[in-house]
């Protein structure tokens, strides 16, 4: 279902109300989230409507979608020191029910496999919320990328790369990399969001919904799950 809101801020509460809720719904839930300038006070207003309501987080766990790599995870630039500050830490969540994936790994197939074991653990994902890349990415996974892909390495687009390296001050020639949840593993989802605001979202939107489903748009493969929920202020859907 698409759902359009005339402001950012109803928007972002819109979305927040929605995680809010799931934990409301169910207090052990598993919830991926992601990180980037749609999502910041989405979160922030997640731990206030659980305080305002009285919600029990006491057993929710989060994990991150993706990570950046070559980084330390304490780097402001990384997805854990993000969602750290917007909901994790204000939230009081502990260490065991805050899961990432490495920033850096002597073997990173083998982490790729133990993270997905730890989602399985906790009985598999329950909602999954997505940002949107202007290029149709979901979390790092690229246009190309298979849909029957899993949690892999990952390479970065040129825009996020450069917003990524201002914020850690990174020079430009130090490594760096991403780690994501694959495209299989987010389609295998019980719920699905996703979640985009502003202008600069508006064409993506357009050929994520209306253009052919192909994993040269691989935010368009959501498709594949008609009970995926879509978040977007007027600005982003001006183009439906």
């Amino acid at each position: 279902m698409i759902h359009i809101f005339p402001s950012e801020a109803l928007f972002d509460r819109a979305s927040a109300l929605r995680i809010a809720g799931q934990i409301a719904e169910k207090p052990d839930s598993l919830i991926g989230l992601s990180t980037g300038r749609t999502t910041g006070a989405m979160h922030r207003l997640v731990v206030q409507i659980c305080r305002e309501q009285a919600i029990d987080t006491s057993r929710i766990c989060f994990f991150g979608v993706d990570e950046v790599v070559g980084i330390p995870p304490d780097n402001p630039a990384a997805c854990a020191a993000m969602l750290r500050t917007e909901i994790i830490g204000p939230m009081g969540i502990p260490d065991r029910r805050f899961l990432m994936l490495p920033t850096c790994s002597d073997d990173f197939p083998a982490a790729c496999r133990a993270f997905r074991a730890a989602l399985d653990r906790r009985g598999g994902i329950d909602l999954l919320v997505l940002g949107l890349g202007e290029n149709g990415h979901l979390g790092f996974n690229q246009p190309g990328t298979p849909a029957d892909s899993r949690t892999q390495l990952a390479a970065i687009d040129p825009d996020s790369e450069t917003r990524i390296r201002a914020r850690a001050m990174l020079p430009p020639d130090a490594p760096l990399g991403g780690i994501t949840l694959g495209l299989a593993d987010i389609l295998e989802a019980r719920s699905l969001m996703l979640v985009a605001k502003g202008s600069g979202k508006a064409e993506i939107v357009r050929k994520m919904l209306l253009g052919r489903v192909t994993e040269a748009v691989p935010a368009s493969l959501l498709r594949h799950r008609p009970d995926c929920d879509y978040y977007f202020d007027t600005q982003a859907a001006a183009k439906l």
